[in-house]
């Protein structure tokens, strides 16, 4: 379970991190590739994708669907590469929830076209979902042996 915790550590300091830089330091657009990637400081009320929910539904959702993710990585993340994706889920919920505190928002930045903004954070939990949908779709149908490793 070592992997799982460090992965999560990790991408909780990161996700937190870049919302502190952002919150202080992004204060206009800096464009990347013209207009069409770039940093944008956007606070966020809703959650994914900008969703608009209730603010104490939200908690109440988002606390109840981490706890479900940390209690299903408990029982399933056997394998190193499954270990990395429920962490960088984890620690991509914890890095939203930690910058909601406060003010009741979560600070967005990166920008994509016409894609919603969104954080490192966001971005984690986004890869830890292809990482586990690789391993237990992909990877077990095509039979080649997964990253596994009792830990």
């Amino acid at each position: 379970m070592q992997v799982l915790y460090g992965t999560v550590i990790l991408s909780l300091l990161v996700g937190v991190a870049t919302s502190i830089i952002a919150n202080s330091f992004l204060t206009e657009r800096i464009a990347i590739i013209g207009s069409f990637v770039g940093l944008e400081h956007t606070l966020n009320r809703g959650i994914a994708f900008g969703m608009k929910i209730p603010g104490v539904f939200q908690i109440i959702l988002i606390v109840c669907a981490l706890f479900f993710v940390m209690w299903y990585a408990a029982r399933e993340a056997k394998s190193k590469l499954s270990q990395v994706g429920f962490g960088l889920i984890i620690g991509g919920g914890l890095a939203n929830i930690v910058d909601r505190f406060g003010d009741g928002v979560v600070t967005d930045l990166f920008q994509v076209g016409s894609f919603p903004i969104f954080n490192v954070a966001d971005s984690c939990i986004s890869v830890g979902i292809f990482v586990l949908f690789w391993e237990m779709v992909i990877l077990k149908r095509s039979g080649k042996p997964r990253l596994s490793g009792a830990v």
